[in-house]
């Protein structure tokens, strides 16, 4: 069966929403999600990335799956163990098996042999898609995925072959209108760039700690969701203001972004804040260009730079060298800031809540930690309350 031939059995299951990076087995599968007039693809630069989009997708109320190649899940183990299975979160993990049997390129060979074990080590149900009974399949798929509250997989092999699609499912009305805001739309067309460049001087001075920057920025908000990056920036807000829209993340370093752009992908009317830290962005730089070209109106991303891994110990971060803001800028977020006082940063916010983003907001705050006392929520709690704030009644 081509793979393609997919694409309606899991919408009859209401998969709504769909993340992924590429591979050849399932090009046909990729190219009628690109056509589709409904279902919105949203290419990522990475698994781990994809598995992040599916999280804040789901946390916005919709039915997420997530394609990758098997190599992909050695980059996508920690994602998935500390976020998907942590605050068990439903996603439908579309995983096609190079190398099995030992058959194929030799980079494929080890990972081909060991992505059973490695789905079983993680405790993640899976089956491999049968031709003869496709239906039968995804609809265990989504029983297990219902039931456990948590990612399910179904392995992809090479007898799904690719098959020509009808022309009407890849035209150009039906390729735009399945587009998610993109800077260049899908039949190639530059949309003009609305981002004017903002003076950034050469040196930026922190003046005040992370804990007196948050709450500078708590204080600007309302109802908007707020995703947090993992580290001390959690329990510092935590002290501040503790609000069911806060969602804590409490591993998954580097994917706060990737949860806040698929919150503000699947609810585009929402104001979605995602409250990071240097070292978890250097390790996510890739989301960069995606907020830039993806350009969701309703992203606030705001970064605080101690230029410090302060969680364990303050080791130096290479944002000591390199300016995050300019690197936003040049990724083409529509308005990027860098902030020392606490009235840059209060009337940066007011702004970027006021108007249409994306926006990028680098506050610079110095190393001091605050004795602050761990979050007592547990991660389902954190996950419900959050769920419940952010989908409509």
């Amino acid at each position: 069966m081509p793979h393609s031939q997919l694409l309606p059995l899991l919408e009859a299951h209401g998969f709504d929403f769909f993340a992924g990076v590429p591979c050849s087995l399932i090009e046909d599968l990729i190219r009628a999600l690109e056509g589709h007039p409904r279902l919105p693809y949203v290419p990522a630069v990475r698994e781990d990335v994809a598995v992040g989009l599916a999280a804040g997708a789901w946390l916005a109320g919709r039915r997420p799956a997530v394609l990758m190649q098997n190599s992909g899940l050695g980059t996508s183990l920690n994602a998935l163990a500390s976020l998907s299975l942590m605050y068990r979160l439903p996603a439908l993990l579309l995983v096609t098996w190079r190398g099995r049997g030992g058959r194929d390129a030799p980079e494929h060979i080890l990972t081909g042999e060991i992505t059973p074990r490695l789905l079983d080590l993680l405790g993640v149900p899976h089956r491999v898609l049968g031709g003869a009974s496709p239906a039968d399949d995804v609809a265990w798929a989504v029983a297990e995925m219902d039931a456990r509250h948590a990612p399910v997989a179904l392995l992809l092999t090479s007898e799904g072959g690719s098959a020509p699609l009808p022309t009407a499912e890849i035209g150009p009305e039906a390729r735009a209108s399945a587009c998610l805001s993109p800077r260049r739309d899908c039949t190639g067309e530059a949309r003009a760039r609305t981002a004017s460049p903002q003076p950034m001087t050469d040196t930026l001075t922190p003046k005040i700690s992370r804990l007196a920057a948050l709450a500078i920025v708590v204080k600007e908000l309302g109802t908007e969701p707020a995703i947090h990056a993992n580290g001390y920036m959690c329990r510092e807000s935590f002290s501040i203001a503790d609000r069911p829209q806060n969602f804590y993340m409490i591993g998954s370093m580097g994917l706060a972004s990737a949860i806040g752009l698929g919150l503000a992908l699947a609810r585009p009317e929402l104001k979605t804040v995602v409250l990071d830290g240097d070292g978890n962005l250097l390790m996510n730089l890739g989301i960069l260009p995606m907020v830039g070209a993806l350009a969701p109106t309703g992203l606030v991303h705001c970064v605080f730079d101690n230029e410090a891994y302060g969680s364990t110990g303050n080791q130096a971060s290479l944002s000591r060298e390199a300016r995050l803001d300019r690197l936003a800028a040049a990724a083409g977020y529509r308005r990027v800031v860098a902030a020392t006082e606490p009235e840059e940063i209060s009337a940066a916010l007011r702004e970027m809540l006021a108007s249409p983003g994306p926006h990028f907001l680098l506050v610079k705050v110095t190393t001091e930690e605050a004795d602050v006392p761990r979050i007592p929520h547990t991660p389902e709690a954190i996950r419900d309350r959050f769920r419940r704030s952010v989908t409509p009644a």
